[in-house]
């Protein structure tokens, strides 16, 4: 099993003039990450938001949705 301190003592063994560009590769891979788990907590953040909706606003909204998406996805382009 991979573990951080195999990793590190790799790493030190990397030649001085190659030390920015794997400083760029890792930073790239933990932007990634950050990016993810941002947009995830922002996802989140929208849960229950229709909690306070009755079930027939609900079900109207539903519909509505559906049928905005049909009409936008399903429609015949001439090009």
């Amino acid at each position: 099993m991979l573990t951080l301190n195999r990793i590190l003592k790799e790493v030190k063994d990397v030649p001085v003039n190659r030390l920015e560009e794997l400083y760029e590769f890792v930073h790239s891979l933990t932007l990634d990450t950050a990016h993810k788990e941002s947009l995830r907590k922002k996802i989140l953040s929208f849960g229950g938001v229709f909690s306070d909706m009755s079930t027939k606003d609900y079900d109207d909204y539903l519909n509505h949705t559906k049928q905005t998406r049909s009409e936008l996805f399903n429609r015949n382009i001439d090009i």
